[in-house]
């Protein structure tokens, strides 16, 4: 009897002891998945993704990633029911449209101070915070150049010369960040009566417009076309693995956005947003965005990139965001009317 009580009162403290230990271990925490819009790209996504996730290993990042042109198609179109809980890596022109439609919840990231004034939103706290620039650049096939008898290019208007008839490809704007911001360029350059025009006289030598702003120059690389028009990180890229391009940055000036991030108003995750919106704006993340563009948001970080000028930065247009923005569907609307029967059928 007494060996069964001192069996029973052992049982009873290995039971209190198990119940104690389990109380004392931490409750497994489950991730916070994160929706992010994108069109950053594909290659550049990892990188990105396991720097932010060294800190922050506890959000889990749900990419839906596709060209600008629809990703904010996209997201205008879940405007009344959001998925995204961030927009990360789509153009600050974009972004002028989705902060004009109320869709961005304002936020200043920790390291706001150290980003230049021009990459970010005017209102305090910014709405978006820019990450990058990427602008215009033509990869001009070498060989097909020399084979085909081309002349050379220095200036967008010599893209108007008869030999390039139907030897020319281009982002479609209406897909492609990269096509509006050539577009936009133009318009800025040459005024809109002439931007028109001049578009006008290139769609004639134009043979498809492309929906991605990368294959032009992937295109011209392998010389399916001589030219190219596409913006200098896949340019830098392509030339770096050897295809037989040069890299041409017309004198007239370059056509550019910025990369940028903004929080989707009323997420449900805004803690995990502002932590990559933190990531975002911080200087390891520069550090990253300066591996594959020559001017980022934070002065002091970029470094010359093998392919790109020295003076790149100079050659950038004077662009205008908010014109960008407030004109955008107009602008759509007048190129898609005009020059859309050359453009790639959509998958």
């Amino acid at each position: 009897m007494e060996f069964d009580m001192h069996l029973k009162r052992l049982a009873k403290l290995i039971v209190a002891g198990s119940v104690a230990l389990v109380a004392a271990l931490p409750a497994h925490a489950e991730k916070t998945v994160l929706n992010v819009y994108t069109a950053l790209e594909t290659d550049q996504l990892k990188a990105y993704q396991e720097s932010f996730n060294k800190s922050h290993p506890d959000i889990e990042i749900k990419w839906t990633r596709d060209s600008t042109g629809i990703i904010t198609a996209k997201l205008l179109a879940e405007k009344g029911k959001p998925v995204a809980d961030v927009i990360m890596g789509v153009a600050a022109s974009s972004m002028v449209v989705f902060d004009r439609e109320g869709m961005l919840q304002p936020y200043a990231p920790a390291n706001l101070d150290a980003i230049e004034s021009r990459f970010r939103s005017a209102a305090n706290p910014p709405s978006w915070v820019g990450m990058d620039v990427w602008g215009a650049a033509i990869c001009y096939n070498v060989p097909e150049m020399q084979k085909q008898n081309l002349p050379p290019i220095e200036s967008w208007k010599d893209l108007l010369k008869p030999e390039f008839k139907g030897k020319v490809v281009m982002p479609n704007p209406n897909s492609s960040g990269t096509g509006f911001l050539d577009v936009t360029a133009w318009l800025q350059i040459f005024g809109e009566q002439e931007g028109w025009a001049f578009m006008d006289k290139l769609h004639e030598n134009v043979a498809v417009y492309t929906h991605s702003g990368s294959k032009p120059c992937v295109m011209a690389g392998a010389g399916e076309f001589p030219v190219g028009i596409s913006f200098e990180y896949r340019a830098n890229t392509v030339r770096e693995k050897g295809a037989p391009v040069d890299i041409i940055f017309p004198k007239e000036g370059l056509g550019w956005d910025v990369e940028a991030i903004g929080i989707v108003k009323g997420t449900p995750r805004f803690e995990a947003a502002k932590k990559l919106a933190d990531w975002a704006s911080s200087r390891e993340a520069n550090e990253l965005y300066a591996k594959n563009f020559a001017v980022v948001a934070i002065p002091g970080i970029a470094s010359r990139l093998k392919h790109i000028p020295e003076d790149y930065e100079q050659r950038l247009v004077k662009n205008d965001f908010e014109w960008m923005g407030k004109n955008r569907e107009a602008i759509l609307a007048e190129w898609q009317k005009r020059y859309a029967n050359k453009s790639e059928p959509k998958k």
